[in-house]
Parts: structure tokens; C-alpha cells; sequence
């Protein structure tokens, strides 16, 4: 990204910031940028939910997945 590019980004931000009002946004805004670690957000998961992650990417991996249209069908349909 060229130095016009970022000024343009930062601007284009800026702009879109200050015309918020969802206050959710706003706080996950406020968050990222009070986020200052060092460390990989994996190490701050328990066992099972790497667990559960690395099952998620193996059902992928065996193409074990369906498609976005079938989860919210079957799920309307619950």
C-alpha cells in the first residue's frame, strides 16, 4: 500500500468513525485498538476448544461440510 493509499484509508476510517452510532461497533473499535498483546490468541484457548478447532478443520480437510443455504435451512427448520 502506497503512502497515498494509507492516507486515504485512514481518512476514509476516520470519516466512517465519526458517523457511528452503533454502539457495539463502536466498543469492538475500542477494543482492537486497546489490544495490545504480544502472544497468539491459540495459547489462550482451553484444550477442548482447540479440540473442537482442529476437529472443524479436519471435517473441512474430508470435505465433511455442507453449505451455508442447508445450515440456516435446517436450522429454520428446528
Amino acid at each position: 500500500m502506497s503512502v497515498a493509499e494509507i492516507k486515504k484509508t485512514k481518512s476514509n476510517l476516520i470519516a466512517w468513525i465519526e458517523q457511528l452510532s452503533d454502539s457495539n461497533m463502536l466498543l469492538v473499535l475500542d477494543g482492537l485498538r486497546n489490544s495490545k498483546t504480544d502472544k497468539d490468541w491459540w495459547y489462550d484457548l482451553s484444550e477442548a476448544q482447540k479440540q473442537h478447532i482442529d476437529e472443524g478443520i479436519s471435517d473441512a480437510e474430508s470435505g465433511r461440510v455442507i453449505s451455508s443455504n442447508t445450515f440456516w435451512n435446517n436450522l429454520k427448520d428446528a
